[in-house]
Formats: structure tokens, sequence, C-alpha cells
């Protein structure tokens, strides 16, 4: 019985490399809250269908916690990210928030990513008494040998960073988080998972969800 309940811890151990988690965030240290009126929600990615999806489903969970929060690919005219903005063109944009009635805006990126590999034996022989060194060995030899089955999956890094566009005090920097997303199999559901870590964390930071 011992036997069955490691098997099982090790086998959920397997499984949870498939999640979304809090990797490090960063609070601005002379604020303890922090709400807005009106969020803008922009993601940056080259991916249209990516980001449209993002800022619907995040732009819904703020709506949940009756915070108003607008889609950036819906405010702007053309895409905020599709080409490098100066200075002056940052200016504009931030009056232009400011007359919408915007203060607050959230950007979320994926910085990076990166494969990961992990070795999944079976564990069919795990109660499997070895009466002698040779067996030992022989049954143990095909990790010498990398004979065994390999798990790959992949990392992405996200770096999301919420700013306060508030006149007289420019766009100043409340919370930064970094979010990893652990083998995404479907861009809905990674997207969902990511954006739970992000209002739970938000909650606990007493940061938009209050």
């Amino acid at each position: 019985m011992k036997i069955k309940y490691v098997v099982l811890f090790l086998f959920s151990g397997l499984l949870s490399c498939s999640s979304t988690k809090m990797v490090d965030q960063w609070k601005n240290p002379e604020i303890s809250e922090y709400k807005a009126n009106k969020v803008l929600v922009i993601g940056i990615t080259p991916d249209v269908d990516t980001r449209r999806v993002f800022e619907r489903k995040l732009a819904a969970a703020f709506e949940k916690k009756d915070i108003i929060a607008v889609k950036s690919i819906d405010f702007f005219e053309h895409s905020f990210s599709e080409a490098k903005k100066s200075e002056k063109e940052l200016n504009k944009i931030e009056n232009q928030l400011i007359e919408a009635g915007f203060d607050t805006v959230l950007f979320a990126t994926v910085t990076g990513s990166e494969n990961k590999v992990s070795a999944v034996q079976s564990y069919k022989d795990f109660s499997k008494t070895f009466e002698s060194f040779r067996d030992y060995y022989y049954g143990n030899q095909h990790v010498f040998y990398d004979e065994y089955q390999r798990e790959i999956y992949q990392i992405y890094h996200t770096e999301t960073a919420l700013y306060c566009v508030c006149p007289g005090k420019g766009r100043e920097l409340q919370w930064k988080g970094f979010i990893d997303i652990v083998d995404p199999q479907k861009m809905e559901r990674s997207v969902s998972d990511y954006v739970k870590i992000l209002i739970r964390e938000l909650k606990e930071q007493q940061l938009l969800v209050i």
C-alpha cells in the first residue's frame, strides 16, 4: 500500500509540470494598495489571435471584479505594438488615455522560452527486490545508457507590468510580475490559467482587485 502511494505521488509530480506559476514579482514600496477607475489591457505579441484571446479573457476577469477594463485591440485604431514609438508619440498616447478616462495600463508580453527535458521512467517494478549487486545493476542499467523515455516540454516566460497613468506622475510602475507558462497545449487553456494566477496575485497584493 505504501508503494502505491509513492507511485501516485511521483505521478502527480510529473503531471504538475504542466502548470502556470508566478515565479517572481515586484511591488512599488511606496504604496500599500492601488485602485483604478479604468484599465487598458495591452497584450504585446505579433500573434493577433493570441492577443485577442488574452485581452478578452483578462478584460472579462476584471469586469467580474467590477473593474472597467478595455481591450487595446478595440481602443487603438492600429496595433499599439506594431511599430516602435518615440517619446513624443508615447506622450501623445498617454494624453489620449487620460482624456479617455484611463488611469491604469496593464502590459503583458512573452519575454522568452526554453525547452526542458525530464526523465520519465516506468515505475511498474518499483517494489521489486534486487537480491544482489548484479540483479540491481542489470535492472537499472538502462539509466546509464540513456534508454529511458524522455519528456520534452517548453516553458514560456511572461512579464506583466502595471502602470499608473496619472496626470503629473508620468507612466509610474506600480507592480511587475513574472509568470511561467509550462508546456502549453492549448492557447485558450493556457491564457485562462495565466489570467487566474494574475488575478489571484493582484488581489493578494491589493492591486486593482481589492
